[in-house]
């Protein structure tokens, strides 16, 4: 009869059981020390309030999500796929492609509506009464079309709507009247596009439709932007409106505006994607979003 003999002595063992500690004390520092670098990690929100915004969103009919339902965009399962925060950079992702339009438009957008009153579209302002809308932001991302041409998207606009009297007046089935102001991102350049008044000479009435109004020949500022943070701001007078650009402006205070005292107004931003070709996307990020009236 034979017996193996037993090489693990009692000294064996405590020094395995002294490793085990260390390796335990070793784990918990280090998860001690990776609980401590989150904790470190400056996490930052965009600044804005979005009491006075309802959102468009590329899907459905397309969707509106209004006050107050849109202040939990970031716990809103219907809304975080297009509006969410980067809370490293700070900023408002507005995210969207060709899907869903709304009336009058081939075009899809992520993009805010100003309500004066939470949750009302018919409380708006006019030139006389005035406006200053202020942003920061960046478009960080955008697809190409098939030449290798970036896409276009608008990023602010002022919007014109009819008072129910003026509807009425000329027979129109809804509010809608055209865009006084268009903000594009364009090939790394900030565009703006406006509206002129076909004929002058048009009666009050008549200036009323969508037809009487044509498009000017556009406004590049000259700064290239590209990808990179930039201020806009559109401050609104009677008869002017200036849209300015990292502090540069450029002025609009002649006839056309003084006509188009005539309607009705609401500022808008975010993402508003000018292409319908398959594929296409846009992220348009805002750090600080801001109205004044």
């Amino acid at each position: 009869m034979s017996f193996t003999n037993c090489k693990n002595t009692s000294s064996d063992i405590q020094k395995e059981a002294e490793v085990v500690v260390d390796n335990q004390e070793d784990k918990a520092e280090k998860e001690e020390e990776n609980n401590e670098s989150e904790e470190n990690i400056d996490y930052k929100l965009p600044v804005i309030n979005l009491s006075n915004w309802k959102v468009t969103l590329p899907i459905g009919k397309p969707i509106e999500v209004e006050p107050p339902e849109i202040l939990q965009y970031a716990t809103n399962s219907t809304l975080q796929p297009f509006m969410f925060n980067d809370s490293i950079k700070g900023s408002l992702v507005f995210y969207t492609y060709p899907g869903s339009t709304t009336n009058n438009t081939s075009y899809s957008r992520t993009e805010l509506r100003e309500q004066m009153t939470p949750g009302s579209n018919n409380d708006n302002w006019t030139f006389k009464q005035g406006g200053i809308l202020k942003g920061e932001l960046a478009v960080t991302e955008i697809s190409k079309d098939s030449d290798g041409k970036y896409h276009r998207t608008i990023i602010m606009q002022i919007h014109g709507r009819l008072t129910n009297a003026q509807r009425d007046l000329i027979g129109q089935k809804d509010n809608n009247a055209p865009p006084i102001l268009k903000i594009y991102w364009h090939n790394g350049y900030v565009r703006v596009k406006t509206k002129v008044l076909k004929d002058l000479n048009a009666s009050d009435v008549e200036i009323l439709e969508t037809d009487a109004w044509g498009d000017d020949d556009g406004y590049n500022f000259p700064e290239y932007v590209g990808f990179n943070k930039f201020t806009l701001e559109v401050h609104v007078t009677e008869g002017r409106m200036e849209v300015v650009l990292n502090g540069k402006s450029k002025v609009y205070n002649d006839i056309h505006m003084q006509k188009w005292g005539i309607f009705e107004n609401y500022f808008k931003a975010g993402n508003y994607l000018a292409t319908i070709d398959s594929g296409a996307s846009a992220k348009v990020e805002y750090y600080k979003l801001n109205v004044e009236h």
